[in-house]
């Protein structure tokens, strides 16, 4: 797909003003919702002009991360904050409670959220640890997977090395989601009743690579974020792995690797990047009238970043969902 550096240079801004654009989410339209730290979210439009929903919490502050947009129009926000849970947004501000316990307990802060095509949502907690950066080393594994359907909510998944994205590939049969500190992508067969067979790992990454977000395209691609070096990577569908975009800060990268091996990561490691535009690549979605055009979020710019991509990608579950 050509050399990553000069396809990083290709890259173009998208928006403004935006606080921790963590998350997005391409529409067949060409507009693009994103995550917003304010307490909600941001819907960047085609023509340029772009618009925030803030949920009115009251008694805390809403910490969007993951995001999905629902059958109905309204959204579905993971929170990071404190008090954690599954909240949803309507455009006219009003937030209400999707999940905020499971099994009796309260969620922790909960990192991502999405809805697949038999209306069922799936969620991530990355950590039981608090703060959350205590679970930053290579031996914490903590993590699980909640899913919530018409029998309620549950846990189907556990022991996860820091899950972030989560979601089921194209063909529903599969369950795949990110360990972050665990450097790997895994899938988990998915059973009828939603629940979940035995982890398999589909790939192990190396040295600067900290995934968080994933995408398929149409080919069986799967675009996976990295954050720290900055990189996006496709895992083609004969096994190899290729670099798409890297903008590295070899000395950052170096600094985050030794901190990693000495279980002191914090967080200054996971902080603005010197010299680098993209800040942390979160997350990767396609969109546009023909799902070549490619999004990516980020943990500290004020903007996204778009660039067309030669492969188109899958047709993800809220395509058919269009907002005035």
């Amino acid at each position: 797909m050509g050399h990553p550096e000069a396809a990083a240079a290709l890259l173009e801004p998208l928006g403004r003003d935006l606080q921790r654009p963590e998350c997005v989410l391409g529409s067949r339209t060409g507009d693009v919702f994103v995550s917003d730290w304010r307490g909600g979210v941001t819907m960047l439009r085609r023509d340029g002009s772009q618009q925030t929903w803030i949920g009115r919490a009251g008694t805390f502050e809403l910490r969007p991360n993951g995001i999905a947009l629902t059958r109905d129009g309204t959204f579905l926000i993971a929170h990071l904050g404190d008090t954690g849970g599954i909240w949803e947004l309507e455009r006219d501000g009003r937030l209400t409670p999707r999940l905020t316990e499971v099994g009796g307990l309260p969620l922790p802060p909960t990192n991502f959220v999405t809805v697949d095509e038999r209306g069922r949502t799936w969620i991530s907690v990355s950590t039981r640890r608090s703060p959350r950066q205590r679970a930053w080393r290579a031996d914490v594994a903590d993590g699980f997977i909640v899913l919530l359907d018409e029998r309620g909510a549950r846990i189907v998944a556990d022991g996860l090395h820091y899950t972030n994205e989560v979601r089921p590939d194209p063909s529903g049969e599969w369950l795949y989601a990110v360990e972050t500190f665990g450097r790997r992508l895994v899938r988990f067969p998915v059973r009828a009743d939603g629940e979940l067979g035995t982890r398999e790992t589909v790939i192990t990454l190396g040295d600067g690579c900290f995934p968080d977000g994933f995408a398929f395209d149409e080919t069986g691609g799967i675009w996976i974020t990295s954050l720290v070096s900055n990189r996006l990577l496709r895992l083609r569908p004969d096994g190899r792995l290729e670099t798409v975009i890297e903008e590295l800060d070899q000395e950052f990268v170096s600094r985050t690797e030794r901190a990693f091996a000495a279980g002191a990561m914090s967080a200054e490691h996971l902080g603005p990047i010197p010299g680098t535009r993209l800040q942390h690549v979160t997350s990767v979605a396609f969109g546009g009238p023909d799902l070549r055009s490619v999004y990516l979020g980020s943990l500290h710019n004020t903007c996204i970043h778009r660039f067309r991509a030669p492969v188109a990608g899958a047709r993800p579950t809220h395509w058919r969902i269009d907002l005035p």
